[in-house]
């Protein structure tokens, strides 16, 4: 079986990869993911995704051939980058900002091994419903926004929120499908087989 080792820490991007039939290997890497000064938000992510990556390989105790995916996520609203909310506060304020309004997300997915690397970008468009303070703090007592890009999962509860998609639905929740099949077709994975062992 093909094993895929995963640059982050991310249990809904384990879990996509997973669902897909990979053997997955998670490897977390803790990097410093500031924005560079005037750094565009696509470059941004791409970096960060080809980051994790790397270090994940540079980490790797031999050099068997192995593929390496790191991938980033951001939530762009106004020109704003909204991250993950540090605290109660900016996850309120990050809510708010997106509340009745259209926003963007971002992902970027890296695929690399000893002789090469590659990178897919996703972005979709969300539109969230206009949110009231009550349902603002009880989603915040939750617990669900608090690891999350924009403070919101769009496979959780936060579903509830969004009147409108127009893109890649994993791609919001962290690792959009098509992309990532198409990384692995670069790197002659025969995805194939993916379909025919959900059969056996």
């Amino acid at each position: 079986m093909f094993e895929l080792i995963l640059a982050s820490a991310s249990p809904r991007r384990l879990a996509l990869l997973q669902d897909l039939g990979f053997k997955v290997s998670s490897k977390p890497q803790d990097i410093d993911e500031t924005p560079l000064q005037d750094e565009d938000p696509e470059d941004l992510v791409t970096r960060l995704a080809l980051t994790k990556a790397r270090s994940a390989l540079d980490s790797l105790e031999s050099r068997d051939q192995r593929l390496v995916l790191g991938s980033d996520t951001i939530v762009l609203c106004d020109g704003q980058i909204l991250g993950k909310p540090v605290n109660k506060a900016t996850a309120y304020a990050m809510l708010r900002l997106l509340s009745g309004r259209q926003h963007h997300v971002i992902t970027a997915v890296a695929l690399l091994d000893y002789q090469r690397e590659a990178v897919e970008l996703s972005k979709t468009a969300v539109s969230f419903r206009t949110l009231r303070d009550d349902e603002i703090e009880s989603y915040w007592e939750t617990g669900e926004p608090a690891d999350k890009a924009g403070a919101y999962a769009i496979q959780g509860l936060g579903g509830m929120f969004i009147s409108e998609i127009n893109g890649s639905y994993s791609g919001v929740v962290g690792l959009p499908i098509f992309e990532t099949a198409s990384l692995l077709a670069q790197f002659h994975v025969d995805t194939s087989s993916i379909l025919k062992s959900c059969h056996e």
